[in-house]
């Protein structure tokens, strides 16, 4: 046995009363393989209801190594499950879709349903963007939301497909707001809500973040000097029982820089001040190089100095499928009570 697929037993072995537990909730999406802290950086495997995602972000797997992890994965698991590898070792993590090592079913590449906390979601192993549709590693968020949101007006920023939104739903949420640039990733929003069609509509607004949620906050639109601002969608000051941030790493636009590492104030000002008297805000950081000490100190400095001062603040880190030797895992979450 390899020593690649010896790590593989030891992480499922670790996984298995989580694996029970989250069969028990209607969860069939989870990680089962954490590379950077289970054995082999740069390689992931996770489950996404009937299929199994391997990505390798340093080096290639070769394909003997790659269908002995699925084997592996399948009699540990004992069910059969359709194969995709995204090999994204290439340059910026663009999945190589040469497909070299291992070209995918039309089955494995169609459109699936996979379940988190009991809901719907869509499935695609491939598609216009280079990330899975469903991130992992902010399930307990979303369960936490689920459990949170009965009869709340929720935002969700940089919504992304919309999970945490769904959640809010499912919840009971008397709106649900979604927020995000880029509308393909709502045009999954959508879809999640049609594999879910007990729940409340959503509303899905296309914008870039900071001149929707300046407007939300009630805050005016800077325009930089000699540069004109491009369309954007106008929208009414309004505010919000339970917000969440979950903003990328770095993006720019002509309206501002998302800057985790340098300027997280001007991401979480306007969200603090669209976040209801007595409404929570659950703001996340995903920079692996931000310490959650030093972090969580800036976010309680930022909302103190803007009259917005937190009441309890609560670390919700992420389960067991994501394992951190240090305790320190990349993903940090704050539950702010104001």
């Amino acid at each position: 046995m390899s020593l690649l697929n010896q790590a593989l037993r030891a992480a499922l072995n670790a996984r298995q009363n989580l694996l029970v537990e989250l069969h028990a909730q209607g969860t069939d999406c989870y990680r089962l393989f954490h590379g950077s802290q289970e054995g082999a950086g740069g390689l992931t495997i996770d489950r996404y209801g009937p299929q199994l995602l391997v990505q390798t972000f340093h080096q290639s797997l070769d394909r003997d190594s790659l269908l002995d992890l699925h084997s592996t994965v399948e009699a540990v698991l004992g069910l059969p499950l359709l194969l995709v590898y995204n090999d994204r070792s290439q340059g910026n993590s663009r999945i190589d879709r040469r497909d070299p090592v291992y070209q995918a079913s039309d089955a494995a590449l169609a459109d699936l349903v996979g379940h988190e906390w009991g809901l719907n979601y869509r499935v695609r192993g491939r598609h216009a963007g280079q990330d899975p549709l469903l991130f992992l590693d902010l399930r307990n968020a979303r369960g936490w939301v689920k459990q949170h949101s009965a009869g709340k007006r929720v935002l969700n920023l940089f919504a992304y497909t919309c999970g945490v939104g769904l959640s809010a739903a499912a919840g009971g949420a008397r709106e649900v707001c979604n927020l995000d640039f880029a509308e393909g990733n709502l045009a999954v929003g959508r879809e999640n809500g049609a594999l879910n069609p007990t729940l409340a509509p959503m509303e899905f607004i296309q914008s870039d973040y900071f001149p929707a949620i300046r407007q939300f906050a009630g805050l005016p639109i800077a325009q930089r000097r000699g540069h004109k601002l491009p369309p954007y969608p106008r929208l009414a000051q309004r505010e919000f029982d339970l917000v969440l941030l979950d903003p990328p790493a770095w993006a720019k636009s002509a309206f501002g820089t998302v800057d985790l590492l340098r300027d997280y104030q001007s991401l979480l000002k306007p969200a603090l001040l669209s976040t209801a008297e007595n409404g929570v805000l659950i703001c996340c950081n995903n920079l692996a190089k931000v310490a959650m000490a030093d972090w969580r100190e800036q976010v309680l400095r930022c909302a103190e100095k803007i009259g917005r001062p937190v009441r309890d603040c609560q670390v919700l880190a992420p389960a067991g499928d994501f394992p951190s030797q240090d305790g320190q895992p990349p993903l940090k979450s704050l539950i702010l009570h104001l």
